[in-house]
């Protein structure tokens, strides 16, 4: 669906981004996580077409962003940082107006409003002006504008940002529910919204990417997963016949009991399955196996700092 590839802004010596190259699949959550100012509103902007690239290419549903932004701008809907309501209207003229712009035809339009104002939850202030609504409710009336003409793909930036914790929830639940039906880029530097909502993840630092990961169910990320294993007895030959098996890269002797290991594998099922079936051949005395997984704002400080906190 989004194909990204060598892309790169410069603002005169400084370089914004620098040759980002990365795909999203139909009906995918990514979460494009950083620092502020790492890069992630100029990849977003550039995405839309709001701002050109310095360099490199992007696809989006078999459109050329460059070249075709009209029918790429056909397919996208986006939520900037900073949404992009008029405080002078009430929120059901606002959207009418967005519908008009968005070419929607009248016969649709009051069905593509009540849609919106539904699933954003903007009911209770549909005839408010936007001017006198908390900030909460005016991102989630930037977020029904960006939904208003059923865009195949949906770009975010920092859309739960103003949003009490009720409304965070709410937002992901949304969010969510989009799966499968939209293609999701959702910009963020809230390690929780990512693991909360994201199926991917983009890290990116200093304009470049420096990691692409799958989130787990557990909010995790990284090639590696970590079990915990108590066993009634632990000896030098179970450790080397683990060690020896394909797809474990370590075995350390928990510090928290003599008979617990630790054990680091590939993430999948099978390997853990011979881990399993391994321990309870050697007569161990398996008591439980549960995984220990590495926190998100772990690996996340992993790979944006160095030794000691330093930035890379």
């Amino acid at each position: 669906m989004i194909e990204v590839k060598n892309l790169t802004k410069k603002y005169g010596d400084r370089t914004a981004i620098n040759n980002l190259s990365f795909s999203v699949a139909k009906g995918e959550i990514l979460g494009f996580l950083g620092q502020n100012g790492a890069g992630k509103t100029t990849t977003m902007k550039i995405l839309t077409g709001f701002m050109p690239a310095s360099s490199g290419s992007i696809s989006i549903g078999g459109f050329d962003v460059f070249e075709s932004p009209i029918d790429v701008k056909k397919r996208i809907g986006y939520l900037p940082e900073n949404p992009p309501v008029y405080p002078e209207l009430l929120v059901v003229e606002y959207l009418s107006f967005v519908a008009d712009l968005r070419g929607i035809k009248e016969t649709e339009k009051r069905r593509n409003i009540d849609r919106v104002i539904e699933r954003c939850n903007l009911g209770d202030v549909r005839r408010r002006l936007i001017g006198n609504l908390s900030k909460g409710y005016r991102q989630r009336v930037g977020l029904a504008q960006a939904l208003i003409h059923e865009p195949e793909v949906l770009i975010l930036d920092e859309p739960t940002v103003g949003l009490d914790p009720k409304q965070v929830t709410e937002a992901r639940g949304l969010i969510k529910s989009l799966r499968s039906e939209k293609t999701v880029i959702y910009s963020t530097h809230i390690l929780s919204e990512v693991a909360a909502t994201c199926d991917r993840i983009i890290v990116i630092d200093r304009g470049h990417i420096v990691a692409q990961e799958a989130i787990n169910p557990m909010g995790a990320a990284g090639g590696l997963v970590k079990t915990e294993v108590v066993v009634r007895k632990v000896g030098e030959e179970l450790k080397s016949k683990l060690t020896s098996l394909p797809g474990v890269k370590g075995v350390v002797v928990s510090s928290n009991g003599a008979n617990r290991l630790v054990i680091e594998t590939e993430a999948k099922e099978e390997v853990i399955a011979q881990v399993s079936k391994t321990i309870v051949d050697s007569d161990a005395g398996l008591i439980k196996m549960s995984p220990v997984q590495q926190a998100l704002e772990e690996y996340y400080l992993s790979l944006i700092t160095g030794k000691g906190g330093t930035p890379l």
